[in-house]
């Protein structure tokens, strides 16, 4: 496995109380990307996280904020996120009516955009989409909540998605969110994966040695 794999940890799993330090820890533990998951009650059961929270994360940490929006509509929160922050804002397709118009209206403020695929929505849906967009994330587990356990069946959407990535030339990020651990990492990366998403695997490790886990999921010793 290579390091080169970029690990974006979720602080839907950390300490909530603890938060800016938790980041602090991860980002000097190896982190690439902090992963921001941002429910609203609707699209998915959980409520999470706002634009106040990416603004305080960004005076933290340099690193980009990894910002997923699992909110319908998300067109009038697009602006807040990109203001507070964000560098990247995914998007799920079918939680919004025209996608393309968001994907440009995201770029138009400086910030990579990304395309959420839950389990039951088709590689196919996104291939018009390819010419446009800086990310794919492939949730493999129906989203809303942390700690689930990952779907066995979606390793071959990755599979898709690297050949639909590779064929269009772009250089597209494909990240995977869901379930992820050491032995799901290396599935998810020897599909084609380029960026994992991990909560529980990272910050609930024992003695709190998120530079053990974070080099773990990479395939790598400590």
């Amino acid at each position: 496995m290579t390091s080169s794999i970029k690990i974006s940890p979720s602080i839907l799993s950390a300490d909530i109380l603890q938060l800016g330090e938790e980041v602090t820890s991860v980002v000097q533990a190896g982190a690439d990307w902090i992963h921001i998951d941002v429910m609203d009650g609707g699209y998915v059961p959980n409520i999470t996280y706002g634009p106040n929270l990416v603004a305080a994360l960004r005076q933290v940490t340099d690193l980009p904020l990894d910002v997923h929006l699992m909110i319908a509509p998300a067109q009038p929160h697009l602006k807040a996120f990109a203001e507070a922050g964000a560098s990247i804002i995914t998007i799920h397709p079918d939680a919004d009516i025209h996608t393309h118009r968001l994907i440009c209206e995201i770029k138009s403020y400086g910030v990579k955009a990304g395309i959420a695929l839950n389990p039951g929505v088709p590689v196919a849906s996104i291939e018009p989409l390819l010419p446009f967009i800086d990310l794919i994330l492939i949730m493999t587990v129906n989203p809303g909540f942390g700690g689930q356990s990952y779907i066995s069946e979606m390793t071959n959407k990755i599979r898709q998605v690297r050949q639909l990535i590779d064929q269009s030339g772009r250089e597209i990020e494909l990240e995977v969110d869901g379930g992820i651990n050491a032995e799901t990492a290396k599935r998810a990366m020897e599909a084609g994966a380029t960026a994992l998403v991990a909560g529980a695997a990272i910050f609930t490790v024992k003695d709190n040695n998120y530079a053990a886990a974070i080099a773990q999921l990479r395939g790598e010793k400590r």
